[in-house]
């Protein structure tokens, strides 16, 4: 029974350690490409599924004052998709698509007043995006008691960043946009397991993506010119990280698993931008961050499986923003229905405070509230 647990893929629901980091902890972390697939018993598997994220993060002062703004964090979804295709018993590829960074912030009258009080052009609306399309593929071998995997692939990430400026500052009110069609980045990793404990043990690394966009633009409404494009480019790196995972049977039926990841957010240490000969730039100078888990899975019976994890992630701010450690409890099923399995779940997270400082690179000096996060996850998997 325990090795069943590997083949009937329960870590599938391991899949909301996704949340952890969807909470906006750890930087701009948000889903991760579904390598695991390569892992599954089947020539042919396809696996599509979302996730829906609802952060609440607020700011307790701003500019020395309260705050009454309430939650400036938005809600988001992150797309998972990925389709294993087996080209012989020893030999795999698996295409995946994710989001794997993005923000989405709306602010309110107080954060844009100590804003323009510091000097600044406010944002009312503030966020970027990112599409990973990626391949990877895995040679395993026979060693000793189970399987040597090495795995390795390429994917290509696009970066698009939308600011809504209102005037306060040196620039007049408008809409500042960034985008990069592609950057190409890889991956690489191995792996060893003996399916018959459900014992698996992998190390991946996913490389940093050097981003510019040469095409970005200002556009504005002129007083007396009407309307007004300025040509806008921009620059900057989000990060490399490495991934350390395990599993193994303990008992018919149960199963334990863990890892440890860390993420290079320090190589972010500003978005950098030019609008129509003027330099700029966003702030953050981070820390590296670290997310680790631990969580147990157990098989009910053949068509039931559900898995229970906590997962503490990492504050990276060193001042320039309030973003704190994030702990989240997270729960999950994996059911077969239908032709396929069918995954859902779902995490609390607890996002604690912190306080940013001009003198440490913010635009404002405040300090943050906290707050929850939750979030739901659901996939599919048809195996041919």
């Amino acid at each position: 029974m325990i090795g069943k647990i590997f083949k009937n893929g329960i870590l599938a629901a391991v899949a909301l350690a996704a949340l952890a980091s969807t909470a906006e902890a750890g930087g701009y972390s948000r889903g991760e490409a579904d390598t695991d697939i390569l892992f599954e018993s089947g020539d042919f598997i396809f696996r599509a599924g979302a996730t829906y994220v609802s952060p609440r993060r607020t700011f307790k002062t701003t500019g020395g004052t309260t705050n009454h703004d309430g939650v400036y964090t938005n809600d988001y979804w992150i797309p998972s998709v990925a389709a294993k295709i087996g080209v012989s018993e020893n030999f795999a590829c698996a295409l995946t698509y994710t989001q794997p960074f993005g923000v989405d912030a709306t602010y309110g009258a107080d954060v844009r007043a100590a804003q323009i009080t510091a000097g600044n052009n406010p944002y009312s609306d503030k966020g970027f995006e990112t599409n990973e399309y990626g391949a990877t593929c895995d040679v395993k071998f026979d060693a000793g008691a189970g399987k040597l995997h090495l795995l390795g692939g390429v994917f290509v990430q696009d970066f698009s960043y939308t600011a809504m400026v209102e005037a306060g500052g040196a620039l007049p009110a408008g809409r500042f946009h960034l985008e990069d069609d592609a950057a190409l980045g890889y991956r690489i990793g191995a792996a060893y397991e003996i399916t018959e404990y459900a014992l698996r043990v992998s190390l991946m690394y996913r490389s940093k993506v050097d981003h510019e966009a040469d095409e970005g633009d200002f556009s504005f409404v002129h007083p007396l010119a009407g309307p007004v494009v300025l040509p806008a480019t921009g620059y900057g790196t989000l990060p490399q990280s490495l991934k350390l995972s395990a599993q193994t049977g303990v008992a018919p039926g149960w199963l334990i698993y863990g890892s440890v990841k860390w993420t290079d957010w320090s190589v972010l240490d500003a978005l950098n931008y030019d609008i129509g000969g003027a330099s700029d730039q966003d702030v953050y100078n981070w820390k590296d961050g670290w997310t680790l888990q631990a969580g147990v899975a157990h098989v009910f019976n053949e068509k039931l499986t559900g898995t229970v994890n906590l997962t503490w992630d990492s504050g990276v701010s060193t001042g320039a923003d309030i973003h704190g450690d994030t702990v989240t409890l997270g729960a999950g099923i994996l059911a077969k229905v239908g032709p396929g399995d069918l995954r859902f779940g779902g995490g609390i997270s607890h996002m604690s405070s912190g306080s940013q400082s001009i003198l440490k690179g913010a635009t404002f000096d405040a300090t943050g509230g906290g707050g929850w996060a939750y979030g739901v996850t659901g996939s599919y998997k048809i195996s041919f």
